[in-house]
């Protein structure tokens, strides 16, 4: 292989380490904002959940366990709590008895934009901290790594 290939490879990587260590610090962030958000302590799993409900109004909860890779039991539980805490609802499949659908009540909606909020306000603070340039490389940064990512593979 030339040392071409092999110094790109490297770069791949360490741009790929570096993507890693700034997803870890927005992990962090989004733990802030939730936890400023409500009293209310969600999980990822609870908020994985809240965000796939949103995003396929009135799934039902096989197709939701299937989405999160989880047990019909622990689908059932993350429900249950975020159902107490009044953030979704259940209700009857309209053709199934047997069968559940989950919307969002209009607490959940409130909660989720008041975390995106709490997000957006704090990545605002960094990305004004930053010089105009590298304002625009992110940017063109940003928007080339979600088409990878969204890409049909």
């Amino acid at each position: 292989m030339p040392h071409r290939d092999i110094d790109s490879q490297r770069t791949v990587h360490e741009q790929a380490h570096a993507a890693s260590e700034v997803v870890g610090l927005l992990d962090l962030l989004w733990q802030q904002a939730r936890d400023t958000v409500t009293t209310t302590s969600l999980s990822t799993p609870q908020l994985r959940l809240m965000y796939l409900v949103e995003r396929n109004d009135g799934i039902r909860m096989r197709a939701l366990g299937k989405l999160l890779h989880t047990a019909p039991p622990s689908v059932s539980r993350l429900c249950d709590r975020l159902q107490v805490a009044g953030f979704i609802e259940r209700l009857p499949s309209p053709d199934s008895r047997r069968e559940v659908t989950l919307r969002l009540t209009a607490g959940g909606k409130r909660h989720l934009e008041q975390i995106r909020y709490e997000r957006e306000a704090t990545l605002t603070l960094a990305i004004e901290a930053m010089p105009q340039e590298d304002r625009r490389a992110l940017a063109t940064g940003l928007a080339a790594l979600q088409t990878a990512i969204t890409a049909p593979r």
